[in-house]
């Protein structure tokens, strides 16, 4: 997901200290303790007439241990806004709940049967969560917009990515507009009076955080099929042509992920022109771009390179807890770049990385706080360019200290235990270890758990044929460990030389036949740090 504002548009992209570790993280959703919702269908009615939407959940759940109460989250009438729950039933009977707070809380009736279904019946406005308003070009159109936790404001759920499950739209709208949604489409059948039914469904769980519809005027085209999953692109009819293009470039990206990473979890690959808060949001085989995403000018791969990246990460291989939220973003954020150093060579890695240097530190300043920041309880407060751009960074240090080789085998690795499910970061970096060989403790801590990064001071001399270097850490909070490439230049010509560094002091000797022109720290790109 991207904010509007992005580095891909050549825009300015808008978007924690060593208290512990991601135990005392401060994710404070109340979970249910034995109920697992294993699948929705969500039979939608829209209309023309008003914006109230009516709605039947049918909500298939597990018992893990003994049947106990559970909750689902839906946001109740207050004022215009909101739903009102005319009723719920347990299989054909009544249920046994309650709905305050914003909670359906809901009590099985006494059974040793540990699957059960739900069906709740509601009716009403959504403040957020699904986009009721007009197109650019003044279409009446409906999207849905969930992201981080909006799916209950207008859908009943557990409204959390640590409970992943199937979903069914079956969407019930005028026959005038065009459905997409979550999933493949299974059938469209058109009604009496004008309406039309087009269900959609997603075999593999998702979270509530990247569900989707879209409902409006579209044009859509077939651009490819890679793997035998379809790429489609959605977009204004006024766009088309400019669409068809700008998207054209997904069926790429997305041979790039499945060579490299492992196989694609969904049924489809759509592109969708919407509204939405977002830049980009990275619904499950539906993603969602931002309005003036298409120009027909083809400036917005690295923006489709991110959400696509997502499918992968933070979509199959889950957050389990919203302070973990850099095992979605910032793998976004560093396998776009990796896709565009592989279309445009090693020096796009290069540029990428040095723009988001500049935002961390930037953000540094104001937010001393590190990537998993155990003090923040709102999940939209988790994003910025800690969980985006500087995780990005510690993937691509991460990749520099255990070689390509070894950190790709990490990441299938990665993405085939956790394919479809949940993670923490200490489950990647069990991952990363098996796979290298190497106690990655100290690397995850220092970069993922403890604030800021090396300040780092250069002073350099050279007599009698020995370059002296000098390098201080000036940061107090903490003493970094690294490697550290020192590019040593004369006469346009480069030579790297590579050394540790474990103390705030290091002072580093380097025979040389004459004085350099130049000496520069890391001119590969290979460490977050800040010169002073």
């Amino acid at each position: 997901m991207q904010n509007k504002s992005t580095k891909y548009l050549a825009l300015i992209m808008i978007i924690l200290f060593p208290l512990g570790n991601f135990i005392k993280a401060q994710d404070t959703y109340q979970r249910n303790t034995s109920a697992d919702v294993q699948g929705y269908i969500f039979n939608l009615s829209l209309n023309d007439e008003n914006n109230e939407i009516k709605g039947e959940a049918e909500i298939t759940v597990a018992f893990k241990n003994e049947v106990n109460a559970f909750a689902l989250d839906l946001i109740a009438k207050s004022g215009n806004y909101g739903m009102q729950v005319s009723n719920i039933f347990e299989g054909d009977k009544v249920a046994n709940y309650n709905y305050v707070s914003n909670k359906i809380k809901i009590t099985p009736f006494s059974s040793e049967e540990k699957i059960r279904t739900y069906k709740v019946v509601y009716k009403g406005i959504p403040e957020r969560g699904l986009v009721i308003d007009t197109t650019k070009f003044g279409q009446r159109s409906f999207f849905g917009d969930n992201w981080p936790n909006l799916a209950r404001h207008w859908l009943p759920s557990v409204d959390h990515p640590s409970d992943k499950a199937t979903i069914e739209f079956r969407i019930k709208a005028p026959d005038h507009y065009d459905v997409v949604a979550t999933g493949e489409k299974i059938e469209e059948s058109n009604l009496k009076n004008g309406y039309k039914l087009t269900t959609y469904k997603e075999p593999a769980p998702v979270a509530m955080k990247v569900v989707t519809i879209g409902v409006t005027e579209f044009a859509s085209k077939l651009l490819d099929e890679v793997n035998g999953i379809p790429v489609s692109a959605w977009v204004y009819p006024e766009n088309r042509l400019d669409g068809f293009s700008d998207y054209g470039v997904a069926s790429k990206v997305l041979k790039y992920f499945i060579d490299n990473i492992g196989p694609y979890a969904y049924a489809k690959l759509a592109n969708m022109q919407a509204k939405t808060q977002w830049g980009g949001l990275e619904n499950a085989g539906t993603i969602a771009y931002f309005e003036n995403s298409v120009t027909g000018k083809n400036e917005v791969e690295g923006l489709i390179a991110h959400e696509i990246a997502h499918q992968w990460f933070g979509n199959s291989a889950t957050e389990n807890d919203w302070n973990h939220v850099w095992l979605s973003e910032g793998f976004a954020t560093y396998f776009a770049i990796l896709y565009q150093e592989s279309v445009y060579g090693d020096e796009k890695r290069k540029e990428e990385l040095e723009l988001d240097r500049k935002n961390i530190i930037d953000y540094y300043l104001k937010n001393a706080a590190p990537i998993v920041d155990p003090s923040i309880t709102d999940p939209l407060k988790v994003l910025s360019a800690n969980t985006y751009e500087k995780a990005g960074w510690v993937l691509n240090m991460l990749r520099h200290k255990l070689g390509d080789e070894t950190f790709w085998k990490g990441i299938q690795a990665y993405y085939k235990a956790f394919r479809n499910s949940n993670v923490l970061s200490t489950d990647f970096q069990k991952i990363m270890e098996e796979t290298s060989g190497e106690d990655l403790d100290e690397f995850f801590q220092q970069w993922i758990f403890t604030k800021g990064h090396p300040q780092l001071k250069l002073n350099w001399t050279y007599k009698k044929k020995k370059l002296q270097i000098n390098l201080e850490q000036l940061q107090k909070h903490h003493v970094f460990k690294f490697p550290l490439e020192i590019g040593v230049i004369k006469d346009g010509k480069i030579i790297i030389h590579k050394t540790e560094v474990h103390t705030a002091l290091k002072n580093y000797t380097i025979k040389l036949d004459s004085e350099p022109d130049k000496v520069i720290l890391d001119p590969q790109s290979w460490l977050l740090f800040e010169e002073k």
